[in-house]
């Protein structure tokens, strides 16, 4: 049982528990930090892949992205498994536990019996800590609590094993070693420019060139019925908003990562002035998610070149500012 664990708040779950982890394992590490070193922040719209029957709609990298990129990044070793089995994943989340480590899970959403409802749904990568167990209580950190929670043994293993879509299958992970040793100048540096990359690619479904994809794909919705609208405009929507921090938090997260970065040995006007591009577009997404709730229940009202031209704004704020982000060496 770890009795000096200590709970901190975060926007995103998996950035948050990697940045707690670490912190509470003894090196300090911020959440825009960890999701910048990772370079987590992209941008995907693919017509092909259907969630819930709409595109594929992502404001970050895949679940897991975090955990397995920061090791590769600064060299940690951090322990990782599935499990078929329930009792096995049960028996070795207490054993650690007992050997006093703090570990990260894989969970639903919806199986959480202290989300309030109308938090509840059916999304599979939502990590927490587990960092001790009082009878068949874990007492659990989530990241998007302000304090630590409780839940019972019987609701933890219906959440580590939900099925679907990222299907936890009872991952668990915790550190195992941090080197003593971290570059933090040149990790910081490639790890900028990997992102720059991936979101100036010229693959037309991702990054910059994706968010404008969506934009064209929204001016197309005026040939389609009223119903598809609105569930075509609360999807945009629920895959930026809900799904994590939001696209708009997301960006405000990379911002936070570009000025902390600015310590380090650095560009800082580069930094300085991709990080308030980042900003605004942080701001532009949080108005174009705002003007897709309006027009989805006031339909009468959907003017598909306005909400276009909103998230266009956004792409070019971004282009430019991973421009410049592409020019740190």
């Amino acid at each position: 049982m770890n009795n000096d664990f200590k709970h901190s708040q975060f926007a995103h779950c998996e950035s948050g528990v990697i940045s707690s982890m670490l912190t509470n394992s003894g090196l300090k590490l911020s959440e825009p930090m960890v999701f910048g070193l990772t370079s987590t922040l992209t941008f995907a719209f693919f017509p092909i892949i259907k969630v819930n029957n709409m595109p594929l709609i992502a404001y970050r990298a895949i679940p897991k992205n975090i955990i397995n990129s920061i090791e590769k990044v600064l060299g940690v070793k951090i322990f990782k498994k599935s499990f078929k089995n329930m009792l096995e994943a049960n028996i070795e989340l207490d054993l650690a536990i007992e050997d006093g480590k703090i570990v990260g899970l894989q969970t639903s959403v919806f199986y959480l019996p202290y989300m309030p409802e109308n938090m509840r749904f059916h999304f599979n990568a939502h990590n927490l800590l587990v960092y001790a167990k009082v009878g068949k209580n874990y007492k659990i950190s989530d990241p998007v609590f302000e304090d630590v929670v409780e839940c019972s043994q019987k609701d933890l293993i219906k959440a580590r094993f939900a099925k679907g879509v990222f299907a936890p299958k009872g991952f668990m992970y915790y550190v195992l070693n941090i080197p003593k040793q971290i570059d933090f100048d040149n990790i910081l540096k490639k790890s900028i420019r990997k992102n720059a990359k991936a979101m100036l690619t010229p693959f037309p479904y991702a990054g910059v060139k994706g968010m404008k994809k969506l934009a064209k794909s929204i001016e197309k919705l005026k040939n389609k019925d009223e119903r598809y609208i609105k569930n075509y405009l609360t999807h945009i929507v629920r895959m930026q908003e809900e799904i994590g921090t939001g696209g708009g938090g997301f960006r405000y997260l990379y911002s936070a990562f570009l000025k902390e970065a600015k310590t380090y040995n650095l560009d800082v006007n580069k930094l300085e002035k991709a990080s308030e591009l980042i900003l605004l577009s942080g701001d532009t997404l949080r108005e174009f998610a705002l003007k897709c709730v309006e027009s989805a229940k006031k339909i009468d009202r959907f003017e598909p070149k306005e909400i276009s031209d909103i998230l266009i704004k956004a792409s070019k704020y971004e282009e430019e500012a991973f421009g410049i982000l592409k020019t740190i060496y």
